[in-house]
C-alpha cells in the first residue's frame, strides 16, 4: 500500500479512543500501518489513529531490536485487549507522534493480549511497545503515563 504521514501532537484525534475495527475492512490500514512503522528504520509499532485511521488496529514488530531478543516478528493487532498483566518497571519511551521528546514511563513487564484471530505473551520489550500501542487506540500518549513531568520527560538527543 503506501507509507502514511504520521500525525503529530497535539493533533485531536491522538486524544481520541478509537471504536473498534471491522476485521473484514482493514487490510488497508494494516497495510499501510507495516509500511509506515517500516519506513522507520527505529520503529516498532504504530497505531491507526497516527496515521489518521480512527479504528482499533496496530501493528507491532520488535524483531532485530537489542531489547527484544526474543521478539515474536510481526503483530497485527485488531481490535486488541491486554487480558492479563504482570510486574511493573521504568523505562524509556519514544513515540512517532511526539518525536522531540523521550521520556521514563512504568508499564506491566509482561503481557497477555488478545486480538482478532491472535493471542500473544509478551514480557519486557515487546510488551511495553503492546502497552505502547495499545494506549493509542485508547487516546493516550506516552506523556499521559509519566508520574513527574519534570523528572522523567526529556528532549530526544540528535
Amino acid at each position: 500500500m503506501s507509507v502514511r504521514e504520521v500525525l503529530l501532537h497535539p493533533h485531536p484525534l491522538l486524544t481520541r479512543k478509537a471504536p473498534p475495527a471491522d476485521p473484514a475492512q482493514v487490510d488497508g490500514v494494516v497495510a499501510d500501518l507495516i509500511d509506515t512503522m517500516r519506513a522507520y528504520g527505529h520503529c516498532v509499532g504504530v497505531a491507526a489513529p497516527q496515521i489518521g485511521e480512527l479504528v482499533r488496529v496496530a501493528v507491532v514488530d520488535c524483531t532485530g531490536h537489542r531489547k527484544a531478543p526474543d521478539a515474536q516478528g510481526l503483530l497485527v493487532l485488531v481490535n486488541p485487549v491486554i487480558v492479563a498483566s504482570q510486574g511493573s518497571e521504568v523505562g524509556r519511551e519514544g513515540c512517532l507522534s511526539i518525536p522531540q521528546l523521550t521520556a521514563n514511563v512504568r508499564r506491566a513487564t509482561a503481557v497477555t493480549v488478545e486480538a482478532e484471530g491472535l493471542r500473544v505473551d509478551a514480557s519486557g520489550f515487546e510488551a511495553r511497545a503492546l502497552q505502547h500501542e495499545i494506549d493509542h487506540l485508547d487516546g493516550l500518549l506516552f506523556l499521559d503515563r509519566v508520574e513527574s513531568p519534570d523528572a522523567d520527560v526529556f528532549e530526544r538527543r540528535r
